[in-house]
C-alpha cells in the first residue's frame, strides 16, 4: 500500500477518533507524518499504537494548542526541519460548546473560532510556500454535516464548520494557480471516543450507543472513524487530482 508513499502529511487533531484513524491510514499508504494535538491528549499513546503495527512509520510528535496563533507556525517548522517538506494538510482540530445563541459568551465563541476556524485558516498560511512547492499538494479540511444542517443549542460550532466550506472553496480558487488542491470532508454521526465518554458520563456504554435506533442517517447507523479516514485520504492522494474546491459529505445520507 503506497497511495502517499514519500509525502509528508501534517494532521491536526491527530489523537482524536477521526484524526488518529487518519494517521494509521496515512502511515499504511506510506506517508511521513506530524501528528498535533494538546499536551493532555493522549497523541502519545496513539503515536505508539501505531508504532506498535507499523514499526518503520516516520512520525513527528508536535504537543500545541492550535487556538494559539503562534503555534502554527512552530507546526509547520517542525514539520520542515524533520522531513524537508509539506505535500498534504489535513485540518481536522476542533472543540464543542453547548450554548444557545441567545446565551452565548464571548470566550465561548473565540475559543469555538480561534480553534475550529481560524488555526485551519493560519496553518494554511504557514504552509503553503511548502506546498506550493510539492506541486501535488492537497489540503482536508474536515467540516461537518451540520455545516448545511445546523441545529440549535450548537450554534458556535456550526457556523464556524460552515466557515470552514466558505475556507476551502474560496483557497481553491486562490491556490490553484500554485497546484494546491483544497478540499473539505463533512463527517455524519461517527463513533469516537469523545461520543463514547459523553455516553458514559450518561451511564451508557459504548454498546448502548452502537444498539440505539439512529434515524437522521437513511443508512440507521454510527460510522467507525475508519469509514471517515478513506474519503480523507483520497483526497489526500493523487488519485483526486482532478477534485478541487469540493465538500464531500460522508454522513451515510443525513437526512436532517
Amino acid at each position: 500500500m503506497s497511495r502517499l508513499a514519500g509525502k509528508v502529511a501534517i494532521i491536526t487533531g491527530a489523537a482524536g477518533g477521526i484524526g488518529s484513524a487518519t494517521a494509521l491510514l496515512f502511515c499504511e499508504e506510506g506517508a511521513s507524518l506530524v501528528m498535533v494535538d494538546l499536551p493532555d491528549s493522549p497523541l502519545q499513546t496513539v503515536v505508539d499504537d501505531i508504532l506498535k503495527k507499523i514499526p518503520s512509520a516516520q512520525i513527528e510528535i508536535v504537543f500545541a494548542d492550535v487556538g494559539q496563533e503562534a503555534s502554527l507556525k512552530i507546526i509547520a517548522q517542525r514539520a520542515v526541519s524533520r522531513f524537508h517538506k509539506i505535500d498534504i494538510l489535513v485540518n481536522n482540530a476542533g472543540v464543542r460548546a453547548y450554548e444557545a445563541l441567545a446565551e452565548t459568551k464571548a470566550s465561548t465563541w473565540e475559543k469555538i473560532l480561534s480553534v475550529n476556524l481560524l488555526s485551519y485558516a493560519y496553518l494554511i498560511r504557514e504552509c503553503l510556500p511548502y506546498l506550493r512547492a510539492s506541486k501535488q499538494a492537497s489540503v482536508v479540511n474536515i467540516s461537518s454535516t451540520h455545516a448545511v444542517n445546523p441545529r440549535s443549542g450548537m450554534g458556535q460550532y456550526d457556523v464556524a464548520k460552515a466557515g470552514i466550506v466558505s475556507l476551502t472553496k474560496t483557497l481553491a480558487f486562490e491556490e490553484a494557480v500554485h497546484g494546491v488542491r483544497v478540499n473539505a470532508v463533512c463527517p455524519g454521526l461517527t463513533l469516537t471516543p469523545f461520543h463514547v465518554k459523553r455516553a458514559q458520563a450518561d451511564g451508557k456504554t459504548e454498546q448502548d450507543l452502537r444498539q440505539e435506533d439512529v434515524t437522521h442517517n437513511i443508512q440507521k447507523r454510527w460510522s467507525e472513524p475508519r469509514e471517515i479516514a478513506w474519503p480523507i485520504l483520497w483526497l489526500a492522494s493523487n488519485e483526486a487530482s482532478f477534485m478541487t474546491g469540493s465538500v464531500l459529505m460522508v454522513d451515510g445520507g443525513t437526512r436532517v
